[in-house]
């Protein structure tokens, strides 16, 4: 059975971790099936979006399978987490829009896979938290990183330093998630977000992802130039001109991704 279950909804891909048994804990099955959703996704012009949930209802991810991890030697562990690194990197350049979808426990490397997308959903009963110094390791897929450039180096150590858990409340009074499902399910939540993303233009949507990530460790200066070269990317585009043409026409834009 695959670990990595695809949905498609027009425009948007419902990928759901698919071990449920196993709180949806990141494999060497489960990364090898990520990277390969993630090449296949990466010319697919007619898909704008993906929302990443968990199956079940009490894990988004559990974080990486520590069951898996007592057989695995020194030489598998690094050959792992740099095959999971180099699929949260996927996720985070990619030319796709991703969205978490946090339906329960997000844990350690669960916690990191949702740092990697672009935006983060979180049902009432999420709990998020990087724990992996109770285990005698650190965060080591992008977790100190990503988290201390999304709240404050203060805040992420405050996290990673005791390793303790946040409820979703507090997840996003600091600026963790984006937003809270105003029901439990989280992935209505983010498929409603998704797909109010693909609405809009596919090209103009990666310039603005690629403008906002690039930018921020260059000096201002260098960061208006990279906006600039991401607008003119835009400039030559179809979609534009559908743009234009629907505001004036007063009718829905039909963009294409051209």
């Amino acid at each position: 059975m695959s670990e990595i279950l695809v949905e498609r909804l027009e425009r948007v891909e419902i990928w759901t971790l698919n071990r449920d048994e196993a709180r949806n804990a990141i494999s060497r099955t489960m990364v090898a099936e990520l990277a390969a959703q993630l090449e296949r996704v990466q010319d697919e012009r007619s898909l704008t979006a993906v929302v990443i949930t968990g199956a079940g209802s009490s894990a988004f991810c559990a974080g990486a399978d520590l069951k898996e991890r007592r057989t695995m030697s020194e030489a598998d562990v690094h050959a792992f987490l740099s095959s999971l690194r180099a699929c949260l990197r996927g996720i985070e350049t990619s030319d796709r829009i991703f969205i978490a979808a946090i339906n329960g426990f997000a844990l350690g490397g669960g916690t990191e896979l949702a740092l990697a997308c672009d935006l983060r959903v979180a049902a009432p009963t999420a709990r998020l938290g990087l724990t992996e110094v109770g285990l005698g390791i650190i965060p080591g897929a992008g977790g100190t990183q990503r988290l201390a450039r999304l709240i404050g180096p203060g805040r992420a150590k405050d996290l990673v330093l005791t390793g303790r858990q946040l409820g979703a409340e507090e997840a996003y009074a600091l600026g963790l998630i984006n937003r809270m499902a105003e029901r439990r399910n989280a992935r209505e939540e983010a498929l409603g977000l998704a797909q109010a993303v693909a609405k809009n233009a596919p090209v103009a949507l990666t310039a603005a992802k690629h403008a906002i990530d690039q930018g921020l460790d260059l000096p201002l200066d260098e960061a208006l130039a990279l906006e600039l070269r991401e607008y003119q990317r835009t400039l030559g585009t179809k979609d534009r001109l559908e743009g234009l043409a629907a505001f004036a026409e007063k009718r829905p834009p039909r963009f294409t991704g051209e």
